[in-house]
């Protein structure tokens, strides 16, 4: 008789000092491999005695992150196994080796089933963390019944892991969550806390899930009042204080779902403003776990239609939250109040002092909070103050990251609120000194065009551009602007003193010297020198006594290796030969125009309402060639004279009397093309979605228009549309992921309504503002023309 002896196998311990003993990774995946080896042998050779102990070195082995993927059916067996070791380890590995993406995990069910109903309350409490873990839409279903169940048992352990099980299951199946409402009120008058705890996390799960939950558990506004109520008022109570607070984490969650129920509905927020009041003034704020519970305060309180009192005092306590010295504290402060500013701005400006001491902080992450937050509050009061503050950390301590989006904003602001055009130019001028080549091609453009709009201003800007030019020529930005106004204005500059600043006189030669030694010298870029040799070329015109030096300049680039700067010097030198007397007329100055950035949200909105007008314009074009017909069957005839173009309203008499010269039936003529107001969708934290209506065939074509109405952009923007199910939509790629300040992004859609149901449509957005991610939009859409 042979007996098949297996070697001992090596315990957990000592595996883990052998791992943790190895001095090279080369060596760590030696005792790994030679472990895997022995543990596959075992599991082969059906090892039960040793199974539990290999599959505890094999989940070791995954949580190194080594395959491990064949020890699966190995944590089915211990599942089935009575005891109760197996199971614990048996379901461990089924929650780390397993998810709802394998096959393999569908065999679990009959066994949970098993379990979830077992007399051991320990045993049944693993089979709800494995299926709170894998639940797929199919074990859901399956297994529904058995949580149900559990949910009304008398023993608290148990509920509130079917509870958290249940969460999960009407993630997967939403179907499912009529089948637990009902338990809900009977777990909100729990005494346990730990009961208390996951069933208003399923609450509220319920609530994002299906908003029309809202309108049920608003019903138990008071009843969750009441919890919160007695968790502020409680004395000490050993089992649930952390840090002097009590139960902080049902404390949270509370305040959590009070913002689901309470939003938008000012009935409700009247109920909660009491309570709300008492926990932002009797929590504790000395210790992190009492900031935790006031920092979800302020987010109810936002959320909710607060009375203005209790907003203030909301903010009040995030500008506490800046006086911290705990940094993470500070940025969660400045974070929040970058997502609030915009419902109670008066009462954010009171802590602006405190905001621009975070520039000087040394974290960057607290640098560009503050900063952003600084953007929002710039108003036509405090434009000055705020925008001297941003130049001087422009200037001071601004990290690189920051300068690009820094000067841009803070040239749009100066833009938007200047109270004079010379305060304005003060600014531009400090942005591109300080700036350097982080100015963006965009602002140089946009300074541009306001220069060119302030004629009372061209001689104390070419002024004082041209002395800024003359002591830096490193700054690329700064260069091309003031090259460019002095060969706009250049003879402004030499005319002597303006009225406005102090007086400089400066002769045409120091002129052409700056600009010789900028387009001939090795320190600016090309995009410089294009801007340099136009600025000659313009100078020639309006400085008499160095054109035939600006001449010879010019002609030196002819040979230029650079492409582009040697075809503009042949241009530049043809038109001195050849055009010479048209030479005055071709380089006068750019005529003023409105600005395009201001002109392209109107054009916008004109083509957008005038689409559906299209029609008959294509009606006006047929007319006009029917017109012309007649007219040619009249000099036929010779007895009709030509007609008249006649009004919109005689086109079908005229249609009737085409058709009856060529003998045809004419028919009925088609009406025109009503025209179709658009629809607002979404107007709120600054975003305003627009729908344009128009029919494609027998669908709905809908043009979905979202404008950044706000001063910070928009990015990673994705907008989602639902409608009924008798309702067929497609939905085709944005135009943009990314709404810069006041600009648009377009999104089409395609409805087919065959049932011609009344048309509603749900629809959710998300992005981030500033960097930020903003608080989630959904809406319902039910303002469709009654046809569609």
């Amino acid at each position: 008789m042979v007996v098949n002896i297996l070697p001992t196998t090596v315990k957990l311990r000592d595996l883990i000092r052998q791992i943790r003993s190895a001095r090279t990774a080369a060596e760590e995946r030696a005792i790994i491999t030679k472990e895997c080896a022995a543990i596959r042998d075992s599991f082969r050779e059906e090892d039960n005695d040793n199974r539990c102990r290999n599959v505890a070195k094999l989940l070791y082995i995954h949580m190194l992150g080594f395959p491990a993927h064949f020890g699966q059916l190995e944590c089915l067996k211990l599942i089935a196994s009575p005891r109760f070791v197996d199971k614990r380890i048996g379901y461990l590995g089924v929650m780390l080796l397993l998810d709802e993406r394998q096959d393999v995990h569908l065999l679990v069910t009959n066994c949970l089933k098993n379990d979830l109903g077992h007399s051991t309350q320990f045993v049944s409490g693993l089979a709800l963390a494995a299926l709170g873990n894998i639940c797929s839409a199919e074990m859901g279903r399956d297994l529904a019944p058995e949580v149900e169940k559990l949910l009304k048992s008398s023993n608290a352990f148990l509920r509130k892991k079917a509870a958290l099980c249940a969460v999960r299951i009407i993630k997967k199946v939403p179907d499912l969550i009529e089948v637990f409402i009902p338990l809900t009120k009977a777990l909100i008058n729990e005494r346990n806390h730990g009961v208390l705890l996951t069933s208003v996390i399923l609450i509220r799960e319920m609530c994002d899930i299906n908003p029309d939950c809202i309108i049920h558990f608003k019903k138990c506004i008071f009843n969750l009042l009441r919890v919160l109520k007695n968790l502020i008022m409680a004395g000490y109570s050993p089992e649930h204080d952390v840090a002097g607070c009590s139960d902080p984490f049902l404390q949270v969650q509370l305040l959590r779902l009070l913002a689901v129920l309470g939003k938008s509905d000012a009935e409700a927020s009247e109920q909660m403003n009491d309570i709300l009041a008492q926990v932002a003034t009797n929590t504790e704020t000395s210790k992190n776990v009492g900031n935790a519970i006031l920092y979800q305060t302020v987010l109810t309180i936002m959320d909710i239609d607060a009375e203005s009192g209790l907003r203030v005092l909301a903010i009040n306590i995030l500008g506490r939250f800046l006086l911290n010295s705990d940094k993470n504290i500070r940025y969660v402060a400045l974070n929040t109040l970058l997502r609030t500013v915009h419902i109670d701005k008066p009462a954010v400006q009171r802590h602006r002092n405190t905001i621009i001491e975070c520039l000087a902080d040394m974290d960057i992450s607290i640098k560009k909070r503050a900063m952003e937050l600084l953007f929002a509050l710039v108003n036509e009061t405090n434009v000055r103050s705020v925008i001297g503050e941003l130049v001087n950390f422009l200037s001071t301590s601004a990290p690189p990251e920051l300068k690009a989006q820094l000067t841009s904003t803070i040239i749009l602001l100066a833009d938007k609120h200047a109270p004079t055009k010379r305060w304005y130019m003060d600014t531009v001028l400090k942005v591109l000194i300080h700036g350097g080549h982080y100015v963006r091609d965009d602002v140089v453009n946009s300074v541009t065009q306001s220069i060119s709009e302030s004629p009372e201003m061209y001689a104390f800007i070419v002024q004082r551009l041209f002395l800024a030019l003359r002591d830096d020529i490193a700054q690329q930005p700064l260069v091309q602007v003031a090259t460019w106004a002095i060969g706009e204005y250049g003879e402004l500059l030499v005319a002597g003193p303006c009225d406005i600043g102090e007086p400089v006189e400066v002769t045409e030669k120091e002129v052409v010297d700056t600009l010789e030694h900028i387009v001939t010298g090795s320190v600016c870029s090309k995009v410089s020198k294009y801007y340099t040799l136009n600025a000659l070329m313009k100078l020639s015109t309006r400085f008499k006594t160095e054109s035939e030096r600006i001449q010879k300049i010019i002609g030196y680039f002819t040979i230029n290796t650079n492409v582009e700067l040697q075809q503009r010097s042949v241009e530049y030198r043809t038109i001195f030969k050849q055009y010479d007397g048209m030479r005055a007329a071709l380089l006068e100055r750019m005529p003023v125009n409105a600005t395009p950035e201001k002109q392209q949200p109107e054009k916008t909105e004109t083509l957008l309402d005038s689409a559906p007008a299209t029609q008959p314009i294509v009606q006006d074009k047929e007319e006009t060639q029917q017109d012309s017909l007649l007219n040619l069957i009249g000099g036929l005839v010779g007895d009709t004279p030509a007609p008249q173009p006649a009004p919109p309203t005689n086109t079908a008499a005229n249609n009737d009397l085409l058709m009856d010269l060529l003998g045809l039936d004419s028919g009925p003529e088609p009406a025109p093309t009503p025209s179709i107001p658009p629809v607002t969708a979404v107007n709120k934290q600054g975003l305003l979605v627009t729908f344009n209506l128009s029919h494609e065939g027998e669908k709905l074509k809908v043009v979905a228009e979202s404008r950044n109405n706000t001063t910070t952009p928009i990015t990673n923007y994705v907008f989602q549309a639902a409608v009924p199910r008798s309702i067929q939509i497609s939905l085709n790629a944005a135009s943009s992921s990314t709404i810069a300040p006041n600009g648009t992004i377009h999104q089409e859609m395609l409805v087919n309504n065959p049932t011609k149901a009344t048309l509603k449509m749900r629809v959710k957005i998300s992005y981030n503002s500033g960097g930020v991610p903003a608080p989630e939009i959904q809406e319902t859409v039910a303002s469709f023309p009654v046809s569609y």
